[in-house]
């Protein structure tokens, strides 16, 4: 079995390509083929534990879009950023700290025997390899060290389609810009444009695209509606189409539209600069009762009624930032009046008294002292998928008692007891997770929790988006705006 390669290039960053490949793995998935994602390598702090370590979260969500076991060779390299000028390297699912230290432009010949190794075991096992790219493959300074575009499409013989964002204007010379900076053989790889995230009559593009294609020979085979309530969770950071503070969700969805019968429950997460882990937030984005929204003042924290410390990929620096803002003031008044506070894995370990760091992983520092515990860095990072059900809990949390949940734990340190202080209430088995005495404050490590229907129900009595019915829609939608026989013909045999 030797499978076809189909990748998806982008003209830019954000261009749409994760959620295309995603929408490809389902739509190839349901022709019943064995399809498998890939992405040579991701920068993310969003990463999932998987078969053999962690991975990017998009190919995650790709691989279970594509019916097939998340596992390392589907990202084999996932790069962290710590700070502005440093990354953790990832390589096969693993921190690798030779790696990390090693100059940025010198990493390509060490990593990419491997990078090939993993792309041509997935092509050997599968029909079908959705391949996705990265930024755009017509950087002119990065080209000769590339590992993740053309060389990927080049080695796999992948048919291209080369995707933009027609929303953000320019979106024909973008297109023809980036084939024209290619070179000969690259620009055959290309089967098709895409436009993306168009708003409007698409009669009214015309003849822009016969035109690109006079120049190009290539054709624009779809133009995808824009279409913000898809439900897949952004690729990357948090995007703010809505305003200031809002998180990217359509209009009428999970923004707490109020019935008639309550008001909205206000959900603020604290968007702190190296956040970490935010796509596992999506369910609630779709729930009509929440209003969910990003807090980086104490003003924006004002009228909440829950307030989630997500997680950190620096735990100490986002502390220093979060006190610098003032934030660490608001969130203890918040609980102080009773408001909720949920603190998920670097957020549990800012609930502490004291974060201490003696090997040099992530740095020393107070704590928000909301909950008594403290923790320890050390060098040995978990990373394990767990099930677990929270004890029972008192007060705010108390519906969450005997509940079950499936989540993921990745990350450095483990956090007990302040020998000194009273106890907190264990919430879960083996140090998992801690209410306060009050129970307004509640911290776990595990990740996921609202990605558990279970735990969903028990908080919010409504029933989240499955994942499901996510990957079908995506692929309902490009069979129907992608040019008939497309899709078909990018698997093909050669020539076709």
């Amino acid at each position: 079995m030797t499978a076809r390669c189909v990748m998806v290039l982008g003209t830019t960053s954000g261009a749409g390509k994760s959620w295309l490949a995603t929408a490809l793995c389902r739509w190839y998935a349901r022709q019943g083929l064995k399809v498998a994602p890939f992405k040579a390598q991701n920068m993310s702090n969003n990463a999932r534990v998987v078969a053999g370590g962690e991975i990017g979260s998009a190919q995650y969500f790709q691989a279970l879009a594509a019916r097939a076991g998340p596992e390392v060779r589907m990202n084999p390299l996932l790069l962290k950023p710590e700070s502005d000028t440093h990354s953790q390297v990832v390589m096969l699912g693993q921190v690798d700290e030779a790696l990390s230290r090693m100059p940025w432009r010198d990493r390509g010949a060490v990593v990419w025997p491997r990078v090939a190794a993993a792309l041509d075991e997935l092509r050997a096992e599968n029909d079908v390899v959705v391949i996705e790219g990265a930024g755009s493959p017509a950087e002119i300074n990065l080209m000769a060290s590339d590992i993740v575009n053309l060389r990927v499409a080049r080695h796999a013989g992948a048919r291209c389609l080369l995707v933009t964002d027609i929303d953000r204007g320019g979106a024909f010379a973008h297109l023809y810009g980036t084939w024209a900076l290619l070179a000969e053989a690259d620009r055959r790889l290309i089967d098709g444009f895409v436009l993306n995230k168009f708003r409007g009559d698409a009669s009214l593009l015309a003849p822009a695209p016969q035109m690109l294609r006079d120049l190009t020979g290539i054709p624009t085979v779809a133009t995808l509606p824009m279409w913000r309530g898809h439900g897949l969770p952004e690729e990357d950071g948090f995007h703010e189409a809505g305003g200031a503070n809002s998180l990217p969700l359509p209009l009428g969805e999970g923004r707490g539209e109020d019935t008639g019968r309550h008001a909205p429950t206000k959900i603020s997460i604290v968007a702190y600069p190296r956040i970490s882990n935010l796509d596992e937030f999506q369910p609630l984005a779709h729930l009509p009762q929440i209003h969910l929204s990003w807090a980086r003042t104490p003003q924006d924290l004002a009228a909440a009624d829950w307030i989630i410390l997500p997680g950190s990929k620096h735990t100490s620096s986002d502390l220093q930032w979060l006190r610098a803002q003032g934030l660490d003031r608001a969130i203890a008044q918040h609980a102080a009046k009773g408001g909720r506070v949920l603190g998920i894995c670097g957020g549990l370990q800012m609930l502490g008294e004291a974060l201490i760091d003696t090997e040099g992983i992530d740095g020393n520092g107070p704590g928000l002292g909301l909950l008594p515990l403290v923790t320890v860095f050390e060098p040995r990072k978990t990373l394990r998928r767990r099930a677990a059900r929270f004890e029972a809990l008192q007060g705010a949390w108390s519906a969450l008692s005997g509940v079950e949940m499936d989540g993921y734990e990745i990350h450095h340190g483990r956090s007990a007891q302040h020998p000194a202080m009273a106890r907190a209430h264990e919430a879960m088995p083996e140090g998992l997770a801690w209410q306060s005495s009050e129970g307004h404050v509640l911290g776990l490590y595990l990740h996921g929790m609202f990605e558990d229907a279970r735990v969903v129900h028990a908080l919010f009595g409504a029933q989240a988006r499955t994942l499901d019915s996510v990957f079908d829609g995506l692929a309902d939608f490009i069979d129907t705006h992608f040019d008939t026989g497309v899709l078909t013909h990018l698997i093909g045999a050669a020539g076709e």
